[in-house]
């Protein structure tokens, strides 16, 4: 009985025991499972978390982009609301302050013109076709009160009221005028009869910015303003000496037949800042070649002679007859000549470090050889001669050169546009 009893208790307890573990069993499975389920969800959240992240940082970026496109547009519109700063003029009152027109105004010695006459209090109207002026040239003067730009070709007639014009819109480097030769004739002949016909009408004084080349390859020298010239009519440069030669016979034309006040300048070689890099002239050549370590190239023997201004003494000369009483041609340049070879020689000496050899090539057809001006009539008449010398011109030709070199070597970064921006970006 006793056996049975304990043996009965110890059943009881083994069954008690297995119960106990079969609990524990399924307590610890039921306790274990939601941190397997944890472990297979949470792998799964961190990478649907990982994805969530990777757009909220393209959605970022695109509404970085968006924001700074947004500032720029802000910026750009800003620019016209706030107040633009100018070079200081002189105030003139309404009976001495004058409405002044310059064809090609945006050009390089129109430009500087422009400086000058804005600096001096007048208004002043500019009219170009920019073929080969730039807007750069005078962008320091647009909103200017007394400023106004016209992109307009004077082969079209021009209605507008003014008190005076300088008329020196034509190309006037050999490779710009012998690309349209037609349209360089028309410019020096109907582009002439159009601002004629308009100082006709308005009464104005009108000044022919003529040149050097009517005297063609002179036979006489230096050239003096008697002299009638040596002009091949049908070579490569004719349609630019013709053109210019019949400019002044129109103007000559008008004065006499319809008392037009008439002044003509016959400008000789000029250099100086704005000058175009790729013009073809000595002096943008040769400084364009030096800065670069190129050779310096030479058409010819280089014996042939020029005569060269600065651009600041062209102004002055230019005013200077404007302002006279004298009504006949007048040559405007500088009376120091020089060889191309000297020339050269020159401009390695003051780009240091220059290591351009110098290189012959052909000549150049109908290329005159010698060049220098006469300018006893502007002594007289204007009280005019160059100040400028050489050297100091020409350093700083060379300066602007070098700034103008770096500046087209620059990167250009494009802006970034908030529509498809991820495309761009990525």
């Amino acid at each position: 009985m006793r056996y049975s009893i304990y043996n009965f208790a110890s059943k009881h307890q083994r069954v008690t025991t297995i119960c106990l573990l079969l609990f524990c069993l399924l307590a610890g499975y039921h306790l274990l499972q939601p941190i397997l389920n944890y472990n297979l969800e949470s792998k799964s959240k961190k990478e649907e978390k990982s994805i969530k992240n990777q757009r909220d940082v393209f959605n970022e970026i695109n509404l970085l982009k968006n924001k700074i496109s947004e500032l720029e547009i802000s910026l750009e519109q800003a620019e016209f609301r706030v107040p633009k700063t100018f070079p200081n003029i002189k105030f003139l009152n309404y009976k001495d302050r004058k409405r002044i027109l310059v064809t090609g105004g945006a050009g390089f010695v129109g430009s500087h013109l422009v400086d000058y006459l804005m600096r001096e209090g007048h208004e002043v109207i500019v009219v170009d076709n920019f073929f080969t002026g730039r807007k750069r040239n005078v962008e320091h003067w647009i909103g200017h009160g007394n400023f106004e730009l016209i992109h307009h070709d004077i082969v079209n007639p021009l209605l507008i009221e003014v008190d005076e014009i300088y008329h020196l819109a034509s190309p006037a480097s050999p490779p710009h005028y012998m690309l349209n030769p037609v349209k360089t004739i028309k410019t020096n002949t109907v582009g002439t009869i159009n601002m004629l016909g308009l100082a006709r009408r308005v009464n104005a004084r009108i000044l022919i910015a003529s040149t050097s080349e009517v005297y063609g390859d002179p036979e006489i020298h230096p050239q003096s303003e008697s002299y009638w010239g040596h002009v091949n009519p049908i070579g490569p440069r004719a349609c630019y000496d013709e053109g210019k030669r019949v400019a002044e016979t129109l103007s000559y034309a008008y004065a006499k037949q319809e008392k037009v006040q008439v002044r003509v300048a016959r400008i000789f070689n000029t250099y100086g800042p704005r000058m175009h890099m790729n013009d073809g002239r000595v002096v943008s050549n040769f400084i364009l070649q030096a800065l670069q370590n190129e050779s310096i190239t030479i058409y010819g023997h280089g014996k042939q002679t020029r005569s060269f201004q600065y651009v600041s003494d062209l102004v002055d000369g230019l005013v200077a007859l404007m302002n006279s009483s004298y009504t006949l041609p007048i040559n405007l340049g500088n009376p120091v000549e020089h060889t191309i070879d000297e020339f050269a020689q020159i401009i390695k000496s003051i780009v240091n470090g220059a290591d351009s050899s110098i290189r012959y090539l052909p000549a150049v057809e109908d290329d005159p050889q010698r060049r220098r001006p006469d300018i006893t009539r502007a002594k007289k008449y204007l009280n005019w001669e160059p100040k400028i010398s050489l050297d100091a011109g020409l350093r700083k030709a060379v300066e602007y050169f070098r700034r103008e070199i770096l500046r087209s070597s620059m990167p250009i970064f494009p802006k970034v546009s908030p529509r498809n921006s991820d495309k761009e970006l990525w």
